[in-house]
């Protein structure tokens, strides 16, 4: 049972629309779903968006955000819950607890440093949680296609590889979270292993 989502996204809203209005259908979709919303705290970018839409339908929405940059991401108001926290490892681990599933939305560094941390763990067998990409106009495609690369390469196993989970469209996305039986997972390539 998901009763909490964790999204990371961009503090920035991107160069088209079509990233804020996939924002808004995933806070829409979560607060309709009975969903809690758990992010990063900002007011702006898609982090403003997706915190507002899941507010305007009526979901609760918790927001975890370092002191550091408390100003630059212009910390959210309104608010279910705002957590003011001392460090980023504070965030994110504050994040993993309050959450059942990751989605990353478009975004930059910090949005795949966190969703990589996250699958980082799962891929150690240290959670069971999904984590998945909102494809959004095949934001992702490239760095699905560097994903594969890396199992071609045998860095990373098929399995691991599975633990990502991308769908274009929430409701698809959400659907795969539901039927998500996570695999018994050992981290390591045996030698002569394919």
């Amino acid at each position: 049972m998901i009763g909490a989502v964790c999204v990371f996204c961009g503090s920035s809203p991107g160069d088209r629309p079509v990233f804020a209005d996939a924002a808004r259908a995933l806070g829409t979709t979560l607060a309709h779903r009975g969903i809690r919303l758990v992010y990063g705290g900002g007011n702006v970018g898609l982090m403003g968006v997706v915190a507002d839409a899941a507010l305007a339908a009526g979901g609760e929405v918790v927001g975890v955000i370092p002191e550091a940059l408390f100003a630059k991401e212009v910390a959210h108001g309104g608010l279910t819950k705002l957590h003011r926290v001392q460090s980023m490892h504070e965030r994110k681990t504050l994040m993993y607890d309050l959450s059942d599933g990751f989605i990353a939305l478009p975004g930059g560094i910090g949005t795949l440093e966190e969703i990589f941390e996250i699958l980082t763990w799962g891929q150690l067998g240290l959670h069971q949680k999904p984590c998945g990409f909102l494809n959004v106009e095949g934001y992702f495609d490239p760095l699905l296609a560097f994903m594969d690369e890396m199992v071609s390469r045998r860095f990373v196993k098929e399995k691991h590889r599975a633990l990502v989970m991308t769908s274009p469209d929430v409701d698809g996305l959400l659907e795969r979270f539901e039927r998500f039986h996570p695999p018994r997972l050992d981290k390591w390539i045996e030698p002569g292993e394919t």
